[in-house]
């Protein structure tokens, strides 16, 4: 953890001895990056929660409220599980890209 620290703050510092313009160009061409990454692991995630929303004919928030079946086999208690797992992953890459958004709306910037 202490290693950690160290990295991130080396990392800081190398980073406030770039100049204004260089800062702005590595932000900005992260911020476009992380936003693909970012876009993609949603595709992901919401392309997960459709299977599962098509495989069992309803949406998680209508088996929530009316529960399990009481026949409900093995592979749907999985299922159960890994649809949450991608909805909660869904909902943390909306947050994520929308945190981006206020950046991402200035663009690459280029010399």
């Amino acid at each position: 953890m202490e290693q950690s620290i160290n990295i991130d703050k080396n990392i800081e510092n190398k980073f406030s001895l770039l100049s204004q313009e260089e800062k702005i160009a590595v932000i900005s061409h992260g911020v476009a990056v992380r936003f693909s990454e970012l876009n993609n692991r949603l595709f992901l995630a919401e392309s997960k929660v459709s299977f599962f929303e098509k495989k069992y004919d309803t949406k998680l928030l209508e088996l929530e409220k009316n529960g399990l079946p009481d026949n409900a086999d093995f592979e749907m208690h999985e299922d159960y599980i890994m649809w949450h797992h991608w909805t909660d992953v869904t909902k943390k890459m909306e947050k994520q890209i929308k945190s981006l958004q206020a950046i991402a709306k200035y663009g690459v910037y280029r010399k």
